[in-house]
């Protein structure tokens, strides 16, 4: 699957893992806050979400196991980067997360982060666990359609 373009958009690092491991219901973009080492890591194209998930801490969202690693020019002030990152929500999208997780068994994974318009943006996607058998049967799809295009494209010749 190809990201969307979208104009004023840099992307920073995507989550490849998670489409193969979560079946994705609902997509949100959330603002992310950050210190200006980290801000300046990203910059540089450095930074991974690929074992991180989101969860709430007192009514509050929270990034946890993302990495963004220390900038190397920056001195006394750098960051962990292993730290628990603040997301920035309206408080009726934290209430409704925190419903979906708590009720039906979700979880909230960031599929891609980059900047739009300057600000650090995280796409977080409300997902459900794929089971074993699950992803056999997406392995197994995407087999059969690469053969029958393979097929179609050789008859066509």
């Amino acid at each position: 699957m190809k990201p969307k373009l979208i104009p004023g958009q840099k992307v920073i690092c995507l989550n490849r893992k998670a489409s193969f491991n979560y079946f994705f219901l609902e997509f949100l973009e959330a603002g992310i806050s950050l210190k200006g080492s980290e801000v300046k890591s990203l910059r540089d194209g450095k930074g991974s979400i690929a074992d991180s998930y989101a969860v709430d801490n007192n009514g509050e969202m929270f990034l946890v196991n993302s990495h963004i690693p220390l900038y190397r020019q920056s001195s006394y002030n750098n960051h962990d980067p292993k730290g628990n990152r603040k997301l920035l929500l309206k408080k009726k999208e934290i209430n409704k997360l925190i419903g979906r997780i708590n009720q039906d068994g979700l979880t909230l994974i960031p599929t891609k982060l980059y900047f739009l318009k300057g600000k650090v943006k995280v796409e977080i996607a409300v997902a459900k666990g794929k089971k074993l058998f699950d992803k056999r049967q997406v392995k197994k799809t995407k087999d059969w359609n690469r053969e029958k295009a393979r097929f179609l494209s050789k008859n066509n010749k």
